[in-house]
C-alpha cells in the first residue's frame, strides 16, 4: 500500500469512527464525495484503488451508511458493493478469530478444536478469495479509466464471488459464534445483517452468473483465455 493510500485510510478510520454516531455529515465534511475528482477540479485524484480501501473500511464501520452512493457514481455501484463486502467479511473473520481463541470449552480455547479451526480455513479462503476479486476489479478499473463496460467481466464475475461467499462466512461465523452472535451487543450482526442485504443488490447470484455465462460463451474456448491472458 503506497503512503498516499496509506494516509487516506487512516483519515477514513478516524472519519468513519465519528459518521458511525454522527451519520453521513463527517463523512461528507471531509470530503470524500470528491475522492475521485481529478486534483485539477478540487478532487482527491484518487483511483478505484483507493476506492475500494475505503470502502472496505466503511463496511466494517458503518455498514448501514451511504458511502458507496456518496463517492462511486452510479454505473460503478456494484463494483462498490463488492468493496462494502470484502471489508464487512473480513470483519466477521476477525472477529470469529478473536473469539475462539478467547473462548473456553471443556477447559480450553475453541479455537484448538479441529473441527472449530478446520471450519474458519474454509471461512479465510472465503474472504480471501473476495478481497482478491474485489483488489481484481479495482485493478481492471484503473486500467481502463473506470469505464464500467470495460471491465463488465471482472464486475460480474467479482460480484458473484462475493455474493456465493455470503452464505459460507455468515454460517460459519455464526456456528463459531453461537448464541452471542446474534445479540445485539455483539459486533458480529453489524456485518453479517448487512451482507446478507448487499448480496441481492444490483443482481442476485443469478443475475450474475448469467450475466457472466454470456460473456464467457461469446468468448469461445480459445477467445475466453485469451481475454483472460491479455487483462
Amino acid at each position: 500500500m503506497s503512503a498516499a493510500r496509506e494516509m487516506l485510510c487512516d483519515t477514513a478510520r478516524a472519519v468513519f469512527a465519528k459518521a458511525a454516531a454522527a451519520g453521513m455529515a463527517p463523512i461528507e465534511e471531509a470530503g470524500f464525495a470528491l475522492l475521485l475528482v481529478p486534483e485539477a477540479e478540487g478532487g482527491f485524484g484518487g483511483d478505484w484503488g483507493d476506492v475500494n480501501a475505503v470502502l472496505q473500511i466503511a463496511g466494517v464501520v458503518i455498514p448501514d451508511l451511504p458511502v458507496a452512493e456518496l463517492i462511486a457514481p452510479d454505473g460503478l455501484q456494484a463494483a462498490a458493493t463488492v468493496s462494502l463486502m470484502a471489508g464487512a467479511m473480513g470483519q466477521a473473520l476477525a472477529l470469529s478469530i478473536e473469539h475462539v481463541n478467547t473462548r473456553q470449552q471443556f477447559g480450553r480455547p475453541l479455537g484448538k478444536f479441529q473441527a472449530v479451526q478446520q471450519s474458519l480455513a474454509v471461512m479465510a479462503c472465503e474472504v480471501r478469495a473476495v478481497e482478491a476479486a474485489a483488489a481484481a476489479l479495482a485493478a481492471r478499473l484503473d486500467s481502463v479509466g473506470l469505464d464500467p463496460a470495460a471491465a463488465d467481466f471482472e464486475m460480474a464475475a467479482a460480484k458473484l464471488r462475493a455474493n456465493r461467499a455470503v452464505g459460507v462466512v455468515t454460517a460459519i461465523a455464526h456456528q463459531v459464534h453461537g448464541a452471542i452472535g446474534f445479540t445485539r451487543e455483539y459486533d458480529l450482526n453489524r456485518v453479517t445483517i448487512p451482507l446478507m442485504r448487499w448480496r441481492g443488490e444490483h443482481g442476485n447470484d443469478a443475475y450474475w452468473a448469467a450475466r457472466l455465462g454470456r460473456q464467457v460463451a461469446g468468448f469461445g474456448g480459445q477467445g475466453l483465455w485469451g481475454a483472460m491472458t491479455a487483462r
